[in-house]
């Protein structure tokens, strides 16, 4: 889905280089036209319809009309606006162009419903999963996704831990999961879009922690469908991180993956967790096809496994980013 997006302001310099970077750097989501004189405006305007407009307070009255979705004035943040645009939405000029996009991103969101079809449309969508704690998920998600990555995959990394790790691995700032949250019934995957960053070092694209633990354990499974759907909407693929527990909301990601890492090292007690659940659990009968066992840390496979394997070494550094990344340089196969 690309958001039609008009830029219609009187400054031609800021006009180009705001156009220029969102066309090159956002194209998969706006299909940029501008104009920077309201006679320009007013043929535009009588010749199509747009999604979205960013407006110079000198251009806003003309682009108010029908033809806009969503007409929202472009600010400097100082300048005293006259009493006809106290209800419309702003965006300010000076800041971060990522932050404008994420704006109009998540202003839009909010005013249409989701983009029909899309579900069919997504790319795929790896869970990392252990019924044993500490063995090794996030690792092994950020692991796999740096490698699709370097493959040229556009490819996503969403951690649904009930305690995110996170900020561990990425920059934080901005908004995170939760203002997601408060919108599931609008479109799911413009939100996340609006919220979701890029790693400059390793070009996984990621989204910032919920805003406190409840964000996460209030979730349903029908929230947890939206949310992947919604992650997997834009991108080839999307790594999910759960945690280490298996109630509905977990089910539920595990059978909506495409593939399944179920995690554990040479520690006794995530060998026994794993067997317990690959022998006594009715969900791994359902994942059975699309499971693959990791063995993280210098593990080795188990004679009675019958799934595939993917052997990971143990990398000794005290830098999770280096581990990660070290991981990323071709073990898995696809």
């Amino acid at each position: 889905m690309k958001i039609q997006l008009l830029i219609a302001i009187d400054d031609k310099d800021y006009m180009e280089h705001l156009s220029g970077v969102l066309s090159e750097r956002y194209t998969e989501a706006f299909e940029v036209s501008v104009c920077s004189t309201a006679e320009r405006l007013e043929e535009l305007l009588q010749r199509r319809r747009f999604d979205a407009a960013l407006l110079a307070p000198a251009l806003a009255e003309a682009g108010t009309h029908g033809t806009v979705r969503l007409p929202l004035l472009l600010w400097d943040g100082m300048e005293e606006l006259d009493h006809r645009w106290e209800g419309m939405g702003k965006v300010r000029k000076y800041q971060r162009i990522s932050t404008i996009a994420g704006q109009i991103l998540g202003q839009y969101a909010e005013i249409c419903g989701a983009e029909p079809g899309f579900e069919e449309n997504r790319g795929k969508i790896t869970a990392v999963w252990s019924p044993a704690g500490g063995c090794g998920k996030t690792t092994t998600a950020l692991a796999y996704a740096a490698q699709m990555v370097s493959r040229g995959k556009k490819t996503a990394y969403l951690d649904l831990e009930p305690f995110s790790s996170t900020p561990v691995y990425f920059a934080e700032g901005g908004k995170g999961l939760t203002s997601v949250f408060e919108g599931l019934d609008h479109n799911v995957s413009l939100l996340l879009q609006s919220v979701r960053r890029e790693d400059s070092g390793s070009g996984i694209l990621y989204f910032g922690r919920p805003d406190n633990y409840d964000d996460i354990e209030i979730l349903t499974p029908e929230d947890v469908t939206a949310l992947l759907q919604g992650a997997a909407g834009d991108v080839d693929e999307l790594v999910v991180d759960l945690g280490s527990g298996c109630d509905r909301k977990t089910r539920q990601a595990l059978e909506l993956a495409d593939r399944v890492f179920l995690v554990t090292d040479s520690a006794p007690a995530s060998r026994v967790k794993c067997e317990q659940f690959r022998t006594q659990h009715s969900l791994y009968a359902a994942l059975e096809g699309k499971l693959t066992m990791v063995a993280n840390r210098g593990g080795r496979a188990a004679s009675d496994w019958k799934e595939p394997v993917v052997a990971l070494p143990l990398v000794r550094s005290d830098d999770p980013v280096v581990v990660y990344k070290t991981l990323s340089a071709g073990y898995f196969d696809r």
